[in-house]
């Protein structure tokens, strides 16, 4: 059997459950009989109900399939604890099930490694993906890989910049912010925070702008909780006490000073920039990546231009 197909279709499920998953990872499973055709698969698609593994053994069983000449391939390690659901590992124990393939292990305490060792004990035949699926599935979950890994939240920081590197005008309090986000950038940026547990700015833009910070422009779209941070606390502090509330991701939108603290202390997991083709040409406030400040900017973020 060729693994990496059946992988990808894994994947290509898991990314399905972008939205309503979370907080839990986004899982695809699909299972495959000894001639090699799909006989089963789906994806974890809300928390608190079945995991992939368990939708697509539903499925499978829906058909008729036989599940103990059958091989499942799921993105992430089967969990072998009692949470919302029980234990995958143990229900394709149960079913039968003698061949998985995992794309990469879950850094979850609960599930680490656990899971494998259910399977294994009840003579389950566990292997893996190759390293190029491997960071495939690490890739799409990389906001729970960063909390659970790190303990604190996975960071982005996202604005919008004119053609000159700027993401405002030099203005008062009662002047409107400077609009440079195209309409089609707005919808994309609303599903973009949809996808985040919290969402934040600076003082100072708070107190200028009094932004929203809904996701009104995505409907049905999830709404993130509004947070705010002081810069002149430690933020790595602040960061995990948000991962102890239940936090997993955070979306940093302004200002470049906040930006630019998180850029300085290395927190930084991605950035997403809408770049305008549209100048200023006139003084403004300079996007976070420019200035003196630019030079911290050392870490592995992703930058992603919309």
């Amino acid at each position: 059997m060729n693994n990496e197909i059946y992988m990808r279709r894994a994947l290509e499920l898991a990314k399905l459950g972008e939205i309503e998953a979370h907080p839990n990872p986004m899982v695809g499973a699909v299972i495959v009989g000894p001639d090699g055709k799909i006989i089963g698969e789906d994806f974890h698609r809300r928390c608190g109900e079945g995991h992939a593994e368990v939708n697509a053994i539903a499925d499978a069983e829906r058909h008729g399939a036989d599940l103990t000449t059958a091989t499942i391939y799921v993105t992430l390690e089967p969990c072998a604890h009692y949470g919302k659901t029980p234990p995958c590992a143990k229900l394709i124990v149960e079913k039968g099930i003698r061949r998985v393939v995992v794309g990469c292990i879950d850094p979850f305490s609960k599930v680490h490694g656990k899971g494998i060792e259910m399977m294994r004990e009840a003579g389950v035949e566990v292997l893996f993906a190759s390293e190029t699926i491997a960071e495939e599935c690490r890739r799409l979950n990389r906001r729970f890989f960063t909390a659970h890994t790190l303990g604190r939240p996975f960071v982005a920081l996202k604005w919008a910049e004119t053609a000159d590197g700027f993401v405002d005008r030099i203005r008062t309090a009662e002047e409107t912010p400077l609009r440079i986000s195209t309409a089609a950038g707005q919808v994309a940026v609303h599903h973009y925070r949809s996808t985040f547990d919290a969402i934040a700015v600076g003082s100072r833009t708070d107190q200028m702008d009094r932004p929203r910070l809904d996701t009104r422009h995505f409907p049905g779209g999830r709404e993130p909780k509004r947070v705010s941070f002081n810069r002149h606390d430690p933020l790595n502090e602040q960061l995990r006490r948000l991962y102890a509330e239940g936090i997993s991701s955070v979306l940093i939108e302004g200002g470049p000073t906040l930006q630019r603290a998180f850029l300085a202390e290395n927190l930084v997991d991605e950035i997403r920039r809408e770049l305008s083709p549209t100048p200023l040409n006139a003084q403004g406030i300079s996007s976070p990546l420019r200035g003196p400040s630019a030079t911290t900017y050392r870490n592995n973020a992703t930058k992603v231009k919309i």
